[in-house]
């Protein structure tokens, strides 16, 4: 499979699950808001632990992916927190919820964990410098799986990320992102990772590749599925690249 043939695969998954998200985004928003039928019930016990929310929207988007069928779930311990397999690919989805107080760490990069990616590359400094001895990223997942035989598959890596209120949850943002399969290393090179906090921890910087730049013409590796206009004006401003993205998609 050329580079080419690989970004024409992420492409064709990325404007499905677009599509799926944006079909049932108001079955999505519900489900977002169910938590305020019993709101008396949990006010108080939340603090500021942001996994408490995230457990929650990973429910409601889970069972929408899980109950339309999207594919065959696998059963594999090495994956995201969903991995299934469509015909031509097997395909692996995170996501990750982010608080107001916390919005920078989603507006130029995001973290991804061994088991969400299949890019192998050298990390370097925001200047595109190497750290001294050099920083080599190694994630688990293969580029295809059982590759090189009859039953090869490319592996495909996504990541929803929903950010939020840090007082009344109340949703902001959701995208859409597809990382690239780590058989791209060799025309994207080191600008997808970012440095973790750890040595061994990387970043995707999806703004260094906001596109599939192998296609015939280029399109945005980033899908906006929602964007609330009437958010502060300093968050809008600081969610910028994703407003553009939003705008320039059109209406659904």
């Amino acid at each position: 499979m050329t580079n080419k043939e690989i970004e024409e695969l992420e492409n064709k998954y990325l404007n499905k699950f677009y599509y799926f998200l944006k079909y049932a985004e108001d079955e999505m928003m519900f489900g977002f808001q169910t938590k305020e039928k019993i709101k008396n019930d949990w006010i108080g016990k939340y603090g500021t632990n942001i996994s408490d929310f995230s457990v929650g929207a990973e429910r409601i988007i889970y069972a929408l992916f899980n109950g339309k069928g999207v594919g065959q779930p696998n059963s594999c311990p090495v994956g995201a927190d969903m991995f299934f397999e469509v015909n031509d690919a097997y395909i692996h989805i995170d996501l990750k919820t982010v608080q107001t107080r916390n919005i920078g760490d989603i507006t130029r990069n995001i973290f991804v964990g061994r088991n969400q990616n299949s890019y192998q590359s050298e990390i370097k400094k925001n200047g595109g410098v190497s750290f001294v001895p050099p920083r080599f990223y190694t994630p688990a997942l293969p580029t295809f799986y059982n590759k090189g035989l009859v039953n090869e598959k490319i592996c495909l890596t996504f990541f929803i990320t929903i950010v939020y209120e840090d007082v009344n949850l109340n949703i902001l943002n959701i995208n859409l992102l597809c990382m690239p399969n780590g058989e791209l290393e060799s025309h994207y090179g080191s600008k997808v990772l970012s440095p973790g906090k750890n040595p061994d921890k990387a970043r995707f910087t999806f703004t260094k590749i906001p596109t599939f730049e192998l296609l015939d013409v280029p399109k945005s590796r980033v899908k906006v599925v929602y964007f609330d206009k009437t958010m502060d004006a300093n968050l809008k401003s600081t969610l910028s690249f994703y407003e553009k993205i939003f705008d320039e998609q059109g209406d659904f």
